[in-house]
């Protein structure tokens, strides 16, 4: 195994990258792209215009270039490291990781034989790749580890900064103060099973975080749903009540939503059922889902759930300790700026408000 030779392969690639992030970083938005019959036209003019297509390019090149940054600060530590102890990378990459991983038992490899679609093929055929993607998966967790050690032990800055997109917050519910540090605008669609999975994550963190956090919630019933649009609307009727909180977690966790389901949680909520039955019969609330859902396409939304955490788009259901970090950093950068200490979290539980 040629660790050295690889290793080099993977930094010429990370410098090649880099020279496309410094490209990519000397264009702002006030840089005129083009001109006109005379009329200069801004990066900001074509991103105001077309900022629905140019939302996931935009966070692809970011997550491309972020990557390799990544491997090139890993192969200048490891390169570091080796040299303080008059070693090659191949051989410090041996002593610190590859020497420590063990091989799976015979046990261990039938498990996943058993949880994976290797299922379908007989033991024995599948049985030494299996082996080595689970001795590959122990290398990446002891890299993981190693370098997190080595970084611990050095200066090491990241300046790219990631693409932001300006999405109003609007008059719609939300959970916190408006001048709160961070800003989270969420697209979600009531029967999504990711924007379900979501939930217990973002709750957890607005439990944790209080005011420091205002969370924005948005429709975007998508047309696979059958009951997602209703249940929208339910929800805003619930707000007409000053329940939308209430309702909003009944949604997440109930297994019906049929118009018949919606109003029973209604009734279930102590609302008063004659308006939110009038609210939700007549469709009052249609024109303002739909409204949200414009906006949602308009802004390159094409998936739920979405959000937007200061203006930086990531969709799916992340887990809570990369939502935590992220979060952490735009209150440190939220913090430095009005040169305050950093503080993890607030004690008291978010606010309710509508």
């Amino acid at each position: 195994m040629n660790m050295a030779r690889g290793s080099l392969t993977v930094v010429v690639v990370a410098i090649l990258a880099l020279f496309t992030v410094c490209y990519a970083a000397a264009q702002s938005p006030s840089d005129v792209v083009t001109v006109i019959n005379g009329e200069k036209i801004t990066l900001a003019d074509i991103q105001a215009k077309n900022g629905g297509r140019l939302l996931q390019p935009r966070q692809d090149l970011y997550q491309a270039e972020q990557k390799a940054i990544d491997e090139f600060i890993a192969n200048r530590l490891f390169e570091t490291e080796a040299k303080r102890q008059n070693i090659t990378v191949d051989e410090l990459l041996k002593r610190e990781i590859f020497s420590k991983v063990q091989a799976p038992t015979e046990d261990q490899v039938r498990v996943v034989y058993e949880v994976s679609n290797a299922g379908n093929q007989p033991f024995e055929t599948v049985k030494e790749k299996l082996t080595e993607y689970i001795k590959n998966a122990r290398a990446a967790k002891l890299t993981a580890a190693y370098l997190e050690t080595l970084r611990s032990k050095s200066d090491v800055v990241i300046l790219l900064a990631p693409p932001r997109t300006e999405v109003a917050a609007g008059d719609g519910p939300h959970s916190g103060h408006a001048d709160a540090p961070v800003q989270i605008v969420e697209y979600a669609d009531y029967e999504c099973p990711y924007c379900i999975k979501a939930y217990p994550t973002m709750k957890k963190i607005m439990d944790e975080y209080g005011d420091r956090i205002n969370l924005v919630y948005k429709n975007f019933p998508l047309p696979m749903h059958a009951n997602a649009e209703k249940a929208a609307e339910a929800s805003l009727c619930a707000s007409a009540q000053n329940q939308f909180w209430q309702y909003h977690d009944r949604l997440f966790t109930s297994t019906q939503l049929d118009v018949a389901s919606l109003k029973k949680i209604a009734s279930d909520l102590k609302l008063d059922t004659v308006k939110f039955d009038t609210c939700l019969d007549s469709g009052a609330q249609t024109a303002a889902v739909q409204k949200d859902a414009t906006e949602a396409q308009k802004v390159g939304v094409s998936a739920t759930p979405s959000f937007f955490l200061n203006g930086r788009f990531f969709s799916g259901a992340m887990d809570y300790n990369s939502l935590k970090d992220l979060i952490q950093k735009e209150l440190a950068a939220a913090d430095k700026a009005k040169g305050t200490s950093v503080t993890a979290a607030k004690d008291a539980p978010a606010g309710q408000a509508n």
